[in-house]
Formats: structure tokens, C-alpha cells, sequence
């Protein structure tokens, strides 16, 4: 049992919208990304999509609205909501999901990154 230094592991890779485990928890990954750009349009039928802001401001598309989640903040998409990230600028993020979830959820992209390559650092 150790503790994880969050900024330590961010220092661990520089690709964006990939993200890498860091810990489990009652069978859910906490995941860590950096974000630049619009991710791509998507839902996740079966949960909660949960996200924490460590550093930055991200937006959240929806077809009918944005929710902005600035530094320190943290979002719940609620299941089956389509939905569309976009970070402006640099953001450093932690995702907790159930460890068997892919990131773009129900839609297969080019950036999909399966449970398989995820990377625990």
C-alpha cells in the first residue's frame, strides 16, 4: 500500500485522450488523461461517466447545452447521454469507471483505446 502522486504519474506521458490506469477500486479503474481537442461524440449505455478536473477547464457538449468543469471540479454524465468532450487548452483529468469500460464508450473510433492497451503507470 502506497499513496499515488497524481502530478508524478501526469508526468508519465504526454499523448492526449489516452488514458492510463493508475489504481483499482471495487472493480472500477481510476484512469488519468490529458485532454486537447474535441474528443468524439458518444454515450455510455450501461453508467455514469465521471469527471475530475486536476487541471485546466473542460467542456462538455450535449446536443442541447455545454456544462463547463473548470480546475477542481468534477461532473457526472448521466448514462445513455450523448455527449462530447473539448478542451480548449491543456487538461489534466481523472476518469473512475468500471474497469471493463472503453473510453468512447458505445462508439468504435481511430482513438479508441481498449481495456487490453490500457497502460497501468
Amino acid at each position: 500500500m502506497e499513496a499515488v502522486n497524481l502530478l508524478e504519474k501526469f508526468g508519465k506521458f504526454s499523448d492526449y485522450w489516452h488514458p492510463y490506469i493508475v489504481a483499482e477500486s471495487n472493480g472500477q479503474h481510476i484512469r488519468l488523461a490529458k485532454l486537447n481537442g474535441e474528443f468524439v461524440w458518444h454515450k455510455h449505455d450501461d453508467e455514469d461517466e465521471l469527471f475530475i478536473v486536476v487541471k485546466g477547464k473542460l467542456k462538455v457538449k450535449f446536443r442541447d447545452q455545454e456544462v463547463t468543469v473548470r480546475e477542481g471540479e468534477l461532473f457526472v454524465v448521466p448514462r445513455g447521454v450523448e455527449h462530447c468532450p473539448v478542451a480548449e487548452e491543456d487538461v489534466y483529468l481523472i476518469n473512475i469507471t468500471n474497469a471493463e469500460t472503453t473510453h468512447t464508450g458505445s462508439v468504435e473510433s481511430d482513438i479508441t483505446i481498449s481495456i487490453d492497451e490500457m497502460e497501468r503507470i
